[in-house]
C-alpha cells in the first residue's frame, strides 16, 4: 500500500503534530509488517562519501545522516553497524530489555539509520529514555528532538511502526543518480522552471493553496491526503511537472535529463521495495513517500510478480 504524503516540513503553521494522529490510527489498523520510507540508507550514504567525483557535497548532507557522533560512541563504521544491526535483529527476543533497545538505537544512528533509531526510541517508556553506557547525552537528546520533528517519517512512519510492534524501517530513497555533469546550472534551472510555468502546474498551485488554508479546520490534513493519493492527482502531476520537462526545447535537452533523473531515482526505490518484500514474500509493506512519486511507485510495482498492490483511498475516507 503507498501512501502519498505531503512533507509535512513544508506546511503552514497552522500545522499541528497531534493532527496526524487519525491518518496513524488507520495506518496501524491495517497492520503493516513492513514500512518504507523517503530515507537514503545509510549504506547508501557510505558509498556516495567514497565517490566524490560523482556525488556532489550539497547533495549528501541535504539527504545523508551524519554518524561521525554515533560512530564514535559505538565504535562502529557504518558497514559494520548495519551488520551489527542486522545480527541483533536476527536474535531479537519478544521482550528485549531497555539497555537492549537503547543499544539497538545507537547502532541504528551508527548505521545511518536514524528513523529506525527513532523506532526504538519511541518503543522505550519515556522513563528509559535516556542516556546510558555509550548512547551519549548529546544522542538521547537527538533522539527526543528526531520524536518530534515535523516529517512524515518521524511523525507518521515511526509511530506507526512502533505501535505496530516493528523495529525498524526501511530506508528505500536513492540519490546516487549519476549522468554526468550539467556546466549550465543556469540554464538548467531557468529551462525546467520555463516547462513548470504551465495550466497543469497553476491548477496544482492554487489546489495546493486551497488546502493548505483549509488544513486548521477539522479534518483539513485528511482532506490533503485524500486528495493527493487521489487517482487524478498523479496524472495533474505529471502534466505539470515532467511531462511539461519532456517537451521543454532546449538544445541540451534539459528536461529530458531531469526526467531521465527522476525515473531513475523512482526504478531504484521500487527495486529497493521490491528487495525487502523478497526477504519475507507476504510482507505487508506500507510505503510512504511524496505524493510525486506515488504514480511511479505504483506503476512498477503493478509490473512486479508476486506483488499485489493495495488501494489507500477506502482508508482515508
Amino acid at each position: 500500500m503507498v501512501l502519498g504524503s505531503p512533507h509535512l516540513s513544508g506546511l503552514p503553521d497552522s500545522f499541528r503534530p497531534e493532527m496526524v494522529e487519525p491518518l496513524v490510527a488507520r495506518l496501524v489498523e491495517w497492520h503493516p509488517t513492513a514500512i518504507a520510507i523517503e530515507n537514503s540508507s545509510g549504506l547508501l550514504c557510505d558509498a556516495m562519501r567514497r565517490q566524490p567525483a560523482r556525488q556532489d557535497a550539497d547533495t549528501i548532507e541535504s539527504y545523508c545522516f551524519d554518524t561521525t557522533a554515533a560512530g564514535k560512541a559505538s565504535g562502529l563504521d557504518v558497514p559494520a553497524a548495519n551488520a551489527e544491526a542486522d545480527k541483533m535483529l536476527e536474535d531479537w527476543p519478544a521482550d528485549p530489555s531497555p539497555e537492549m533497545r537503547r543499544r539497538l538505537a545507537l547502532v541504528f544512528l551508527a548505521a545511518g539509520e536514524p528513523a529506525s533509531a527513532t523506532v526504538q526510541w519511541l518503543r522505550l517508556p519515556k522513563e528509559e529514555r535516556r542516556a546510558e553506557g555509550d548512547l551519549t547525552g548529546e544522542l538521547a537528546a537527538l533522539l527526543d528532538r528526531q520524536t518530534a520533528r515535523q516529517n512524515e517519517v518521524d511523525l507518521i512512519a515511526a509511530q506507526v511502526a512502533a505501535r505496530s510492534g516493528l523495529e525498524r524501517l526501511w530506508s528505500v530513497d536513492d540519490q546516487s543518480y549519476f549522468a554526468g555533469p550539467i556546466t549550465d546550472e543556469e540554464g538548467y534551472g531557468a529551462a525546467l522552471t520555463k516547462a513548470w510555468d504551465n495550466p497543469a502546474g497553476d491548477a496544482r498551485q492554487r489546489e495546493s493553496e486551497a488546502l493548505n488554508a483549509n488544513l486548521g479546520q477539522p479534518g483539513g490534513l485528511m482532506d490533503i491526503y485524500r486528495t493527493y493519493n487521489s487517482p487524478s492527482y498523479a496524472m495533474q502531476a505529471y502534466r505539470s511537472d515532467w511531462g511539461a520537462a519532456l517537451t521543454e526545447p532546449s538544445p541540451q535537452a534539459f528536461g529530458r535529463r531531469y526526467v531521465a533523473y527522476w525515473e531513475t531515482r523512482n526504478l531504484r526505490m521500487v527495486a529497493n521495495i521490491r528487495e525487502v518484500l523478497g526477504r519475507e514474500p507476504g510482507t505487508r509493506m506500507l510505503a510512504i513517500v511524496g505524493a510525486s512519486h506515488k504514480g511511479y511507485y505504483e506503476a512498477y510495482l503493478d509490473q512486479m510478480r508476486d506483488v499485489e498492490l493495495v488501494d489507500v483511498m477506502p482508508l482515508l475516507q
